[in-house]
């Protein structure tokens, strides 16, 4: 029986832990996952996903505010297990608690490229055409281990964040079991760090757009719908759009074409096809719907 210490935070990670759970000679010990917190409008306390889950099966759950400290990493130490495995959970674990058992984390790119915060959608916000998921041997860097096994899939040119997040957390799940079962340190490789890039936390601020570059706005709206969206500056949020071409140069934020399924915007460079936005304050609505109401149309601007 493998003795599992589990540290994840978001849906990524709960699906990991529910097929843990699930299979034979896999025992989850504990589960560390990040405090409560406030969502919605009426800022409701609500529990991490993979609190709920662990719960679910009757497995205790520590939410510290800080991994570091003294108290929690003597918890941890406290705690005997085989193996901890960590899936997305948002801290960055000390020295100590990597020194008590092999330390496995699952992340989600093709490393050394994307480490940090948003490696998903920074795929996404370059265009790439693969992604994967790395498995590795943490050490006291960020997303630094040395790697045992990459899996890696295509992503499709119209590919949005919330498919792409799913198929690769069935990755993560299936090289999880992999890891465990198959691998040990004498596998691993050391990572190249002259070849690193890192990605940021994203903010709602990213969601602000200008119109400037057809193609970087449609790769922004693939990697940030749902959350933060897009939107102008208006405060017009773009729910729904695809990218009608790359070439054409013109004026910003200008609608050039419109018919009754919506209409083309152009940009700096290329232009896009808007279907449905969302007006401050009010419910989505097409944008054919939006722009009648408002009395404008061809040769006016959206911005």
């Amino acid at each position: 029986m493998t003795r599992v210490i589990f540290m994840g935070t978001p849906d990524y990670a709960a699906s990991i832990l529910e097929t843990l759970i699930t299979t034979d000679n896999i025992e989850v010990v504990t589960v560390y996952t990040q405090p409560d917190k406030p969502v919605g409008r009426k800022a409701i306390m609500s529990a991490p996903i993979v609190k709920v889950v662990a719960e679910k099966a009757n497995i205790p759950v520590i939410q510290p505010h800080r991994l570091r400290d003294e108290a929690v990493v003597k918890e941890v130490l406290a705690t005997p297990c085989d193996m901890i495995i960590v899936a997305a959970y948002g801290q960055v674990l000390p020295k100590a608690i990597l020194d008590h058992a092999p330390c496995i984390n699952l992340h989600a790119s093709i490393l050394p490229q994307y480490r940090g915060a948003s490696p998903i959608q920074q795929s996404l916000l370059n265009n790439d055409t693969q992604s994967g998921v790395s498995a590795m041997w943490m050490d006291v860097g960020l997303d630094t281990g040395a790697i045992i096994k990459i899996e890696t899939i295509a992503i499709a040119q119209d590919e949005m964040v919330e498919s792409l997040y799913s198929r690769l957390t069935e990755t993560a799940v299936n090289l999880t079991l992999d890891v465990i079962h198959n691998w040990d340190r004498r596998t691993a490789t050391a990572q190249n760090d002259a070849e690193a890039t890192h990605c940021k936390k994203i903010l709602k601020s990213d969601g602000l757009i200008d119109f400037s570059d057809a193609r970087e706005i449609y790769n922004r709206y693939r990697a940030y719908t749902p959350w933060p969206g897009l939107f102008s500056e208006s405060g017009l949020k773009i729910k729904e759009m695809k990218l009608e071409e790359e070439t054409s140069l013109g004026e910003a934020g200008k609608i050039i074409h419109m018919d009754k399924e919506g209409i083309v915007v152009q940009c700096s460079c290329g232009s896009l096809r808007i279907t449905r936005v969302q007006a401050p304050s009010k419910q989505e609505t097409s944008v054919v719907d939006y722009l009648n109401g408002k009395r404008i149309g061809c040769g006016h601007s959206l911005v």
